[in-house]
């Protein structure tokens, strides 16, 4: 592996392999929704909760400290507004990401969408450009499109994840398929490690925490999780929570206990 791009994944993952990656890009997608109105004041909390990493646009990387957390700079994007909201574009090169310190940069692949065929031609040229400049790659696959009937589905789950590591990411972003077994299997037929996508917030904080113990249990690489996490009204707490079992291997409960739930 490239010396540079191997420093780089030292400073996304831990020595156990895993990662906690919040991701906040979500300005371009549905605007500055709640929890990311002040981007500085909710890094802050991240950051004090032990993320390894943190996912934003270039414009933030630009005007915010991520103090010790590693920056993974999102090269896609595309509004909610847009009529074909799937069509993931790219709005920043890798070169950019370089000048702006970045440890990674990300792209968002959504397969099965209509555009599908120019979101992987990005992928493949992103891909090219990392590996030129020891650039870590994260892709976010997701079975997103007319033929997806269920998203969480083990196979087009797995087939997402396998063509983010066939086309050269480095780490993968996916949906949990429900239960260990079936992640197990998604996790074993991708040959880079393998995080999983939170989604829309979800109805319980116990929800997002079984999800991930799940998930690391069945051979996952950690999380990718935004509005989980910085819509919580303890975000620093959940962070630490969500760190807890990822690094720690702490049971649901425990980690409950740190953000004063049970």
């Amino acid at each position: 592996m490239d010396p540079g791009k191997k420093r780089r994944l030292a400073r996304i993952f831990q020595e156990d392999n895993r990662t906690v990656i919040v991701p906040m890009d979500h300005g371009v997608t549905i605007g500055p929704c709640a929890g990311i109105e002040n981007m500085q004041s909710i890094v802050n909390k991240i950051v004090q909760g032990n993320a390894d990493a943190i996912l934003v646009h270039k414009g933030m990387a630009k005007h915010v400290d991520f103090a010790d957390s590693a920056l993974i700079v999102m090269l896609s994007g595309v509004s909610n507004l847009n009529p074909n909201p799937n069509n993931k574009v790219q709005v920043c090169s890798v070169q950019e990401a370089i000048r702006l310190g970045a440890d990674g940069v990300s792209v968002h692949i959504n397969v099965g969408a209509s555009d599908e065929d120019k979101m992987l031609t990005t992928l493949g040229h992103v891909a090219e450009e990392c590996e030129i400049y020891g650039m870590p790659l994260l892709a976010m696959m997701y079975p997103r499109g007319p033929k997806i009937i269920d998203e969480h589905d083990f196979n087009v789950v797995a087939h997402a994840a396998r063509i983010g590591a066939e086309l050269g990411a480095d780490i993968i972003k996916t949906n949990y398929t429900g239960n260990i077994d079936t992640f197990k299997a998604v996790v074993e037929s991708c040959p880079v490690p393998v995080v999983i996508a939170g989604g829309p917030k979800n109805k319980t904080v116990h929800d997002t925490l079984q999800t991930t113990f799940e998930s690391i249990k069945a051979g996952g690489a950690g999380l990718s999780i935004g509005r989980n996490i910085f819509q919580h009204e303890k975000p620093t707490g959940i962070v630490n929570a969500l760190s807890k079992i990822v690094h720690n291997d702490f049971s649901i409960e425990a980690a409950l206990k740190l953000i004063g739930e049970s």
